[in-house]
């Protein structure tokens, strides 16, 4: 079996998987609350919060399966804020010493990428290897507050980047939109539970794309021009119309992600098409991908809500699922963790 730690960012998570059954536990501790004050993450005060949670989640965990029946453990060691993902690696090392296993470097942003297939292994762990062959090549669409990326996962299970963004996350673009109107923290479900009653046609913001031929993506203009579009609003106007402004500036993040996977998955043949990444919680961008995949006619995998944002859960099934890829980092008592570490080499 193995035991997961994830503390990229805000959010302290352990999770138990066990490849004949799939994930047997997951124990997460947001830190909303505690960031909420400060409109976002503040790194010290999150790898503070890891250090007090990680110990009672473990505990929970404990209680579940015995130490003895642990054969390795995985751990993110990046990309993510560097005194957050120390205290996650720093657990991890002292688990392994004195259990005596193996300790596994994973990529969180290559754990994302598998994560739509976490409920396909979990509804028949046996047949998993030789289903998900049959959706091989794979593109995926990975969109957070951090990332927003265009992959390919071959039938080696190797994954390859072949778009991101060039200046904001989608993720970002909505939060930055979010503060601009004056909304509360975490901005992008704000402006989701706002856009569900506005009108997506009121205002006309820019399609935030790069160059119409390139797979690539450019959120910051789009960001500009919301801020050019309040200043010619009063308080009282912003406040009337913040539904339609939500879902103005919403449809427009969206656009350039529907339009750009759509030309990936015209440029070349895949088996299937993913979705994951803490965007891939709002529901009008699920319904969205999914239309893309069925005129494809190739099934459509979005991760689970659990799994969208910052888990554990993940972190354990991507070092199972790449266990033979290369994918994981195996330094064991050598990891170090990798602030910067890329999805993949471009």
């Amino acid at each position: 079996m193995i035991l997961a730690l994830e503390s990229s960012c805000d959010e302290t998570a352990v999770a138990v998987f066990d490849p004949a059954h799939g994930l047997t536990g997951e124990w997460v501790h947001s830190q909303i609350a505690l960031h909420e004050a400060y409109g976002g993450v503040v790194p010290d005060l999150a790898s503070r919060a890891h250090l007090t949670h990680f110990a009672p989640l473990l505990q929970r965990a404990l209680g579940t399966v015995s130490a003895e029946r642990i054969a390795r453990i995985a751990v993110t060691n990046g990309p993510g804020l560097a005194a957050c993902l120390a205290m996650g690696l720093a657990t991890a090392k002292s688990l392994g010493l004195a259990w005596r296993v193996p300790v596994v470097g994973v990529n969180h942003l290559r754990a994302h990428a598998f994560s739509p297939f976490i409920a396909l292994h979990a509804a028949a762990p046996a047949e998993f290897d030789a289903e998900f062959a049959k959706l091989l090549p794979h593109l995926g669409l990975l969109v957070s507050g951090g990332n927003t990326a265009l992959f390919s996962i071959d039938e080696s299970r190797r994954i390859r980047l072949l778009a991101s963004t060039m200046d904001d996350a989608a993720g970002e673009a909505l939060d930055k939109g979010a503060k601009l109107m004056g909304l509360g923290y975490p901005g992008g479900p704000q402006v989701e539970k706002l856009a569900a009653t506005g009108n997506a046609s009121a205002f006309e913001f820019p399609k935030a794309v790069a160059q119409r031929s390139s797979l690539e993506f450019s959120f910051s203009g789009l960001k500009t021009s919301l801020r050019y579009q309040l200043e010619k609003m009063s308080p009282a106007d912003i406040e009337r119309r913040k539904a339609d402004l939500c879902a103005s500036y919403q449809a427009a993040v969206f656009n350039a992600l529907v339009r750009k996977s759509r030309l990936a998955l015209e440029r070349e043949v895949y088996r299937s098409f993913g979705l994951s990444g803490g965007v891939a919680n709002n529901q009008t961008l699920q319904a969205e991908l999914e239309k893309v995949a069925k005129a494809q006619n190739i099934p459509f995998f979005r991760a689970q809500t659990q799994h969208t944002g910052d888990n554990a859960g993940m972190i354990a099934f991507a070092a199972w699922a790449e266990r033979e890829t290369g994918g994981v980092n195996d330094a064991g008592l050598g990891l170090e963790i990798a602030p910067s570490l890329p999805l993949a080499a471009e």
